[in-house]
């Protein structure tokens, strides 16, 4: 028997969309007026972008067969965007440079 039921999606759902209305609705309860501290305001304007970093980066590092190539991949895709490419072409350069080091490695071995 399947423990994943119509009622156990039900409650799942209810669950995310509390937890999702909570997140949303908190900072609005707690800051009753403007926000004035620039700081702050800069600090709140980053986290969506850290948090989606720190969840995407480990699965960015460890998708191909070997670390190597992973972290090949990542300083490619770094470099490129440092140097103000646009998001295909940094996406073309990191998967051809782990291909790349996946084949050196499949060649050399």
């Amino acid at each position: 028997m399947s423990l994943f039921t119509f009622s156990t999606a039900g409650i799942m759902l209810a669950v995310m969309a509390l937890t999702t209305y909570f997140i949303r609705v908190t900072p609005m309860a707690v800051f009753h007026r403007k926000l004035e501290n620039r700081w702050f305001k800069d600090f709140m304007f980053y986290i969506p972008f850290c948090v989606l970093a720190s969840m995407t980066f480990p699965d960015v590092i460890y998708s191909t067969k070997s670390l190597t190539s992973g972290v090949v991949a990542t300083v490619v895709a770094l470099i490129m965007s440092w140097r103000k490419r646009d998001l295909l072409t940094v996406a073309i350069g990191a998967v051809l440079a782990a291909v790349l080091v996946e084949y050196l490695k499949i060649v050399a071995f």
